[in-house]
């Protein structure tokens, strides 16, 4: 009897056994399968092979070619020194973008510049002959056309979604290395940078630490699904190569800026009729601002929307269509989306309070 006693007890305590290792095991398991999903997830969002395949393929290389007058010195035998020209072809090199199946092509303006010849050459080494269908100065972006079809081609992001710190890529052609990628993130957005020099000048950069250097002008700056977040267009060293900071023009400037060239062979701009200025800390004091949010309307222009609107001098714009201008370049960069005749709902505030008003943009 005791023998059989001992045993059901050593029986016992094998099941027991076996069902804390199973417990355990399931447990360890459960643990494990939930750190491999965590990071499957993770390297979902940083696997750029998806994004990098399907920009390849829209991103060209494109060659301006331009003739220039090269003038020789030579000593004439009876008419003493003298000069001889004699034309050159140059050829500048830089990036484009195709933003639809039949050739539409955007790129930078300082790419084509006053070029003669703009040859467009695609991932798979088929060239064509571009026609230039239109430039904006105050954005630095042109518009080609090249005559194909069924191109692979990139759809426009939403650029005011886009947050700091996304990762992006740049696909241009630097130093005619064709079908280049690089990897960064979103490093701040709406950069004046000064670097177009011109009073209209419209500057309102996504600012990236991809690599960009020369020949990147006009690529794409793409998200990790393969859109169009900007066109790259600049770099700001002081060597002329990256030194970390690219700048990009926004998807939804380009968007409309491509629009009014392919419609009209020009940009249609709104205004709003005002003067502005960024608020600082010294400036908010000054004038008992609530706050530096926002931007402060300097000066109501005569007849212009803005003064029809209501608005007021030392009024300060707090939104635009419910985004948020805190700077100058921020909200250049909203207006600029806007044609002569839209209606945009502006948030201002008023000797501290909070005001609604309805503007209709004028040319």
């Amino acid at each position: 009897m005791k023998k059989l006693t001992i045993f059901a007890y050593l029986v016992l305590g094998g099941v027991l056994f076996q069902i804390t290792q199973a417990f355990i095991d399931n447990k360890v398991f459960a643990n494990t399968s939930f750190f491999v999903t965590t990071k499957n997830k993770s390297n979902t969002q940083t696997d750029f092979t998806y994004a990098a395949e399907k920009s390849l393929e829209a991103v060209v290389h494109i060659k301006s070619k331009i003739m220039e007058d090269e003038y020789y010195r030579y000593y004439h035998p009876f008419f003493g020194q003298g000069y001889y020209n004699q034309p050159t072809e140059k050829v500048a090199s830089g990036s484009g973008v195709i933003i639809s199946e039949d050739g539409y092509v955007v790129t930078n303006k300082h790419v084509i510049n006053e070029a003669e010849e703009i040859e467009v050459v695609l991932n798979d080494k088929r060239s064509y002959t571009a026609e230039l269908l239109g430039n904006d100065p105050n954005t630095d972006l042109a518009l080609l056309k090249i005559n194909a079809q069924t191109l692979e081609y990139l759809t426009f992001s939403d650029s005011d979604s886009i947050k700091v710190g996304e990762w992006v890529l740049a696909v241009g052609n630097p130093f005619n290395l064709n079908s280049t990628v690089t990897a960064g993130i979103v490093s701040a957005k709406a950069r004046s940078i000064n670097i177009l020099n011109r009073r209209n000048g419209i500057e309102s950069f996504i600012q990236t630490d991809a690599a960009i250097n020369p020949g990147n002008s006009g690529g794409a700056l793409v998200n990790t699904n393969g859109d169009l977040v900007g066109i790259n267009t600049a770099i700001q060293s002081n060597t002329g190569s990256y030194t970390g900071y690219g700048f990009a023009i926004p998807a939804n400037m380009v968007q409309k800026v491509v629009s009014d060239l392919k419609n009209y062979g020009e940009v249609r701009r709104a205004y709003i009729g005002i003067h502005i200025a960024d608020i600082n800390q010294e400036m908010a004091k000054k004038l008992t601002l609530n706050g530096v949010e926002g931007v402060l309307v300097t000066d109501v222009l005569k007849d212009g929307a803005a003064k029809k609107a209501g608005i007021e001098s030392y009024d300060v714009l707090i939104s635009i269509n419910d985004i948020e201008v805190n700077s100058v370049s921020q909200l250049h960069e909203q207006i600029i989306k806007f044609s002569p005749g839209d209606e945009i709902i502006c948030q201002i505030k008023r000797n501290g309070n909070l005001q609604t008003i309805e503007i209709k943009l004028e040319s």
